[in-house]
């Protein structure tokens, strides 16, 4: 059962959600897959009620979004299980099945392809309607060096070398698992 909302109405409890951790979940073919993101925003872009996540250029979740651009963001309401934050934060969709090994309950979506999931049942299903990389040159150094070090290897859990793409999703429902 999935009660509808006004996105908006929620965007105090999305805004500080994501401060602290919610879920991009993807899917292509029978993958479904959810990673951990702490940077979002929220807002209104060609008068279209818009979220936009930022993916590194290395990360699974890119090349699933690659093949399918639409998305689910996923956001806890009230206790849950913390350890899911922590795995989907930590561990690789490429080389394990994080949605299995958590045990996650997938909630069939309204309007997109990609699954909500129901023990973080505050669901924003968005499609891909515009995306880009950032630009090095246009970032600070501050951030370029608190964000970005050049002198680490990219491949590991953490690793920070590559820059991000945006992906600007745009929400097309919107909705409380109960």
């Amino acid at each position: 059962m999935k009660k509808e909302i006004e996105v908006f109405d929620y965007a105090n409890i999305i805004m500080k959600a994501v401060k602290s951790g919610v879920l991009l979940t993807t899917k292509t073919e029978d993958k479904v897959n959810s990673m951990t993101i702490s940077w979002g925003t929220l807002g209104i872009e060609w008068g279209k009620p818009i979220f936009t996540v930022f993916v590194r250029e290395n990360r699974f979740t890119k090349s699933q979004l690659e093949k399918n651009p639409e998305f689910t963001i996923n956001i806890p309401l009230g206790d849950f299980n913390k350890k899911i934050l922590g795995v989907c934060g930590t561990k690789s969709g490429h080389v394990s099945d994080k949605i299995a090994d958590l045990g996650l309950s997938l909630e069939e979506p309204n309007s997109i392809s990609v699954p909500g999931i129901k023990e973080l049942p505050l669901t924003l299903e968005c499609k891909v309607i515009y995306k880009q990389k950032q630009d090095a040159n246009e970032i600070t150094e501050e951030i370029k060096n608190t964000c970005y070090p050049q002198d680490v290897d990219s491949s590991f859990h953490g690793a920070n070398k590559d820059f991000h793409i945006a992906y600007y999703g745009e929400i097309v429902s919107a909705y409380i698992i109960e």
